[in-house]
């Protein structure tokens, strides 16, 4: 009986995670949203924050896709983050064409907190676009943006990040976005695409040196004064989805970077500070706990697929197959890639819970 209670909450943790809070938050988005005001008349002075390590390659594309905005309020700064590339002569020729941008160099890398930190210094703008430098914009995605943000009760606004290719991760990263699509509708987000927001200058909070994730931090500051996050359906950005083996190392910073929010932000975990501590416990704390849960699920049912073949049996050897499926990745098709990428995911968990509490994690990007 105790390996089928085990199992059975293991069991539970998983599809409530995965299914049950997403198609939730979906079903109180369509029940109850709550009203989204725009003013396309909106035109404060804007800054584009763009902090860029070895950008060489791609860094003139995201300017050029800046310039494409035609926004008469719009300048540049390029921080170059210890880059041992062009990174900076890529930016300054465009700054020599007579474009409103300024160039920062970091002779040693320090990580995005820094640069963010010494952009916002150097900024004047009303409002600044955060962007990272490998991401180019759509058209017309900065007036999306502003439009959204000019009621006061809104502190932030998130881009709509389009990851390309057939990688697994682009897949999940439709799930989420799915997710972070209804909790914009039904009361804010709980975080926001560091490739692509908008923040008014004043209520850009100090980052200390060592933040992982600005993308979180920043918004949940935002949240925690009452301030509303929103998700612009129309400010596309693009990149492309990395494979596993990139995937898992960049899925480990993030994990690590939420355990670091959590231990620093505790009031996130308090459903009297949080405005939205019911959508940041089951979409990013769950998360969190989910590996834990596989790894008793699996405990559980092959301890008592003896004894127990018509559940925790096929429990089992449900978990087999999955399993074999992943380690086949695409080789196995469709299904093997997201075995594999849901794989991943969890095991980067558990990696960046070992970093958080070592301190080992990287603050670099």
């Amino acid at each position: 009986m105790t390996a089928l209670l085990v199992a059975l909450v293991a069991l539970s943790v998983l599809v409530y995670t995965y299914a049950g809070y997403p198609l939730l938050v979906a079903a109180l988005a369509r029940w109850f949203p709550q009203p989204i005001r725009q003013d396309p008349t909106f035109a404060p002075t804007v800054t584009a924050c763009v902090a860029a390590h070895d950008a060489a390659a791609y860094l003139d594309q995201k300017l050029e896709s800046l310039w494409a905005q035609e926004y008469p309020k719009l300048d540049v700064i390029v921080y170059d983050d210890g880059s041992s590339d062009r990174t900076a002569e890529v930016a300054r020729a465009h700054a020599v064409r007579g474009r409103p941008v300024r160039v920062l160099q970091s002779p040693a890398r320090g990580g995005k907190p820094s640069a963010i930190a010494r952009m916002r210094e150097l900024a004047r703008s009303e409002v600044l676009l955060m962007t990272d430098a490998r991401q180019p914009l759509a058209p017309g995605a900065l007036p999306a943006l502003l439009g959204l943000l000019a009621p006061p009760e809104v502190g932030c606004v998130s881009g709509n990040l389009v990851l390309e290719g057939a990688a697994g991760a682009g897949v999940y990263w439709r799930y989420e976005k799915w997710i972070r699509r209804s909790e914009g509708r039904f009361r804010g987000l709980v975080g926001v695409s560091g490739a692509i927001y908008a923040v008014r200058r004043e209520d850009l909070p100090a980052l200390d040196a060592d933040l992982i994730l600005d993308d979180m931090w920043v918004p949940m500051r935002l949240r925690l004064a009452g301030r509303r996050i929103l998700f612009c359906e129309q400010a596309f950005a693009f990149d492309r989805a990395f494979e596993d083996p990139r995937e898992f190392g960049r899925k480990v910073r993030t994990l690590a970077g939420s355990y670091q929010l959590f231990a620093r932000m505790p009031a996130l975990l308090s459903p009297r500070a949080n405005p939205s501590w019911f959508e940041t416990v089951s979409h990013k704390l769950m998360r969190l706990l989910c590996p834990w849960a596989l790894l008793a699920l699996l405990v559980a049912s092959v301890a008592g697929a003896r004894t127990r073949p018509a559940t925790l049996g096929v429990l089992a050897a449900g978990q087999v197959l999955c399993y074999l499926l992943a380690a086949a990745g695409p080789l196995a098709g469709r299904l093997g890639a997201l075995a594999r990428t849901f794989v991943v995911l969890n095991a980067a968990a558990v990696l960046g819970l070992w970093r958080h509490l070592r301190g080992s994690q990287r603050v670099t990007w």
